[in-house]
């Protein structure tokens, strides 16, 4: 449910089961919801280069900017933390924007050992290409074929995807090279590993930041 001062339905992630198949995770659609969803679009910014964009290094909308500002607030991590029975408390959060898929992004993988769960909030309209299965997140059944896959999350209408990680879950789409906006935010845990990833995303923050 979203109030006046929140984009995102947290009664909807609230609602919606978890499921162990193949790893724990949930699907939640239209987490941010059609009309937010809209306003939100209008204010990213055109990514010419395919990887990740720290929040802070790119110019956003207004509507936009409150996304971000809510997606590392303490109400998600409440929900998300309520939801797999977990503390995070005192998890740094890492927060970035992807607005193109490369060749060869997609393939499997499980995420870094430092992440202790990923969420990812997808912000395209339905097209052919999701129809057709191109860059829909798979979560596979193991390791080498991406056909086998037992959940695929077609990336779009706002549709959030929770998953804490860990040395099984493995995901990844078939190829497909284009637009694709996906915010990606992982609390990490707080050892040396996190630490480092931590220092990475703050000075590919400056760096895009200097060079925009």
């Amino acid at each position: 449910m979203q109030t006046d001062r929140t984009l995102l339905d947290y009664a909807a992630l609230r609602a919606t089961p978890v499921r162990d198949i193949p790893f724990r995770h949930v699907v939640v659609p239209n987490f941010l919801p059609p009309e937010a969803l809209r306003e939100v679009v209008g204010g990213l910014p055109e990514l010419a280069s395919g990887g990740s964009y720290p929040l802070n290094a790119v110019s956003l909308g207004a509507t936009a900017s409150r996304l971000m500002q809510e997606i590392e607030g303490p109400l998600l991590r409440q929900a998300i933390a309520d939801k797999f029975s977990l503390n995070l408390d005192d998890a740094p959060s890492m927060a970035t924007l992807r607005g193109r898929t490369r060749e060869k992004d997609g393939r499997i993988h499980c995420d870094s050992v430092a992440k202790r769960v990923t969420a990812l909030l997808y912000m395209n309209p339905a097209t052919e290409a999701w129809a057709k299965q191109e860059g829909c997140l798979r979560l596979l059944n193991g390791p080498d074929n991406i056909e086998d896959y037992a959940v695929e999350v077609p990336p779009v209408d706002g549709t959030l995807l929770v998953f804490p990680n860990g040395p099984t879950t493995w995901h990844g789409h078939r190829q497909f090279v284009g637009r694709r906006y996906a915010i990606q935010l992982n609390y990490m845990t707080n050892d040396s590993k996190a630490r480092s990833e931590l220092r990475r995303h703050r000075f590919s923050a400056l760096v895009k930041k200097l060079t925009a």
